[in-house]
């Protein structure tokens, strides 16, 4: 399946941003920080990746409704996405 180029560098803005929540997360239990501070980052964390999942499963969704015999000939037919977008939700 093909993503636009802008879809792939927004996931990858937002992935990255993610790694500096969970570094952030690493330094919080090193530092000893108050287990209530910490646990409001890791929520953010996954809120935040979560999101990344819905983006990649809306842009798979676009595609395949754009183009549904390549994207059946990759395996990526509609029940295929249905099933990724459920794994996320």
């Amino acid at each position: 399946m093909e993503l636009p180029d802008e879809t792939v560098a927004d996931l990858l803005r937002r992935l990255r941003r993610i790694e500096g929540q969970v570094r952030g997360i690493q330094s919080m239990l090193s530092e000893q920080r108050e287990c209530a501070d910490v646990v409001t980052q890791i929520a953010a964390a996954s809120k935040a990746l979560e999101q990344v999942g819905f983006k990649l499963v809306a842009a798979g969704l676009t595609y395949c409704l754009a183009h549904p015999r390549e994207a059946a000939a990759a395996g990526y037919d509609l029940d295929r996405v249905e099933k990724m977008f459920m794994k996320v939700g």
